[in-house]
């Protein structure tokens, strides 16, 4: 059977869909530590504690998600009705977790952790479907790459638009008294997250009507808890894929996580944010680029360490034109390094899913196709603990929850942010580079191999 293609309608289509859960993901990423913090006042011992409680329910929670997709089989395919369900549940939890009802003192704590681990749920809900789908598209290579690329790039627009919008947004939105200087209020945080849940409900529902499921497999078979986590522990390629991922991704969210922070409290202009995120945004175009063009010459793999490779050297330009230096222009351009290798790194994480699917299929006989993209959530959930842990454990040892309310940064705290936010990143990067080179083993001969199985597997199926 001949590898089958998809059309380029159909690319654009399945790419608006990541744009409306990016605004989500987005804007929990980049700004809930900011809101809870400086807006809303809590305490950083708290969110140090509340981010590790909820990925170990996330590692519960996860997993059963992929189950139940995997198990799913409606007239309306495996894999869009949950996209909906799951972007309706998302929008709604969004707005709810950035509205406090004017709440304070325990009853806030309560609410926001509650509030907190159910966006993680309905986030997976919408998430797992969502990327799951690229396989079920075509088994091509190169068109895989490509849907691949289409997708990231809707999804890093999605995320662009947070950066951007948000810092010139918020004051627009903002009313009444706020918790800091720069027009950034509970009700303003309010407004634009319920703006932001309605887009992720409409574009889910473009994507959903536009998209066709083709080659989709349907367990048939119950999945035991047991069974469940042996499909994670047997694929070895899984595991390097989530140590690795999880490691770069951290440090990129370290900057996106901070760089509010940056901008703000070291910089004392939050507008500059945007122009910092539409220069990055620039870069993760780019970036998206750096796979179609490359691949005539290079492999996934050296293309991926040629991104990291990239991504380190630009973070290395931006800590000493920002924090050392202090040239904010040159700091901004060299961001577009940085994105560059961003952009790619993220289309290149998600066609090995794809192909770790396929390893799956191959060692075991057996496709789990959300079981195996389920990860791809809780590994970003995963490495937003670890922003987390550097973020709010670097703010809670320099006293940054007192300095905001008594509304002086000192010099010392602002150093940290400039360290948080630019040196630590690319020291991860460099440590996932390292163990993407020396343990992923997708590529070569091996990668012919299990290509060739799955196109004759699907022959056979095609016959039956």
């Amino acid at each position: 059977m001949a590898d089958y293609k998809t059309t380029w309608r159909e690319k654009i289509f399945y790419g608006v869909g990541a744009i409306g859960l990016d605004l989500s993901y987005g804007l929990f990423y980049s700004y809930l530590s900011y809101y809870l913090s400086s807006v809303l006042g809590l305490k950083e011992g708290f969110l140090l504690l509340l981010t590790p409680i909820a990925r170990i329910w996330d590692g519960v929670n996860d997993p059963i998600m992929g189950t139940i997709v995997d198990n799913t089989k409606t007239k309306h395919g495996k894999y869009r009705p949950w996209i909906i369900i799951g972007a309706l549940s998302n929008a709604i939890v969004l707005a709810l977790l950035f509205t406090s009802f004017g709440m304070s003192g325990t009853k806030l704590y309560v609410y926001i952790a509650f509030m907190y681990i159910l966006w993680g749920m309905t986030n997976t809900m919408a998430d797992i479907p969502y990327w799951s789908m690229i396989p079920s598209f075509t088994n091509d290579p190169l068109d895989r790459n490509m849907v691949a690329t289409v997708a990231r790039t809707f999804s890093g627009f999605g995320q662009g638009l947070i950066t951007v919008l948000t810092p010139i947004i918020l004051p627009l939105l903002s009313s009444g008294i706020s918790s800091n200087d720069n027009g950034y209020t509970a009700g303003g945080f309010s407004k634009w997250a319920t703006i932001c849940g309605a887009m992720l409900v409409t574009f889910a529902v473009v994507c959903v009507l536009s998209t066709k499921e083709r080659n989709v497999v349907y367990n048939k078979e119950k999945f035991s808890f047991k069974e469940m986590f042996k499909v994670i522990a047997h694929n070895d390629q899984l595991v390097v894929f989530m140590i690795f991922a999880m490691i770069s991704n951290a440090g990129w969210y370290l900057t996106s996580g901070t760089a509010v922070y940056y901008f703000t409290d070291v910089l004392e202009y939050p507008k500059a944010q945007s122009w910092f995120a539409m220069i990055g945004a620039v870069g993760s175009v780019l970036g998206l680029l750096v796979i179609p063009v490359l691949d005539k010459w290079f492999s996934n793999y050296r293309i991926y360490q040629i991104s990291l490779l990239l991504t380190i050297l630009g973070y290395i330009l931006m800590y000493i034109f920002g924090p050392v230096l202090k040239i904010i222009i040159a700091l901004d351009f060299c961001y577009i390094l940085a994105s560059i290798g961003i952009g790619s790194m993220f289309v290149a994480q998600t066609v090995f899913l794809a192909d770790i699917v396929d390893y799956g299929e191959f060692k075991s006989g057996k496709r789990n196709e959300s079981i195996t993209f389920s990860m791809k959530g809780f590994l970003q959930k995963m490495a937003y603990t670890i922003q987390t842990v550097f973020l709010f454990g670097g703010l809670g040892i320099m006293g940054y929850n007192a300095q905001i309310k008594s509304g002086v940064i000192n010099a010392q705290t602002k150093t940290a942010i400039g360290i948080i936010c630019f040196a630590i990143p690319p020291v991860l990067i460099a440590i996932s580079l390292i163990i993407f080179s020396t343990k992923f083993k997708l590529h070569g001969e091996l990668k012919q191999q299990i290509h060739d199985y799955i196109s004759e597997r699907i022959a056979e199926g095609a016959e039956d």
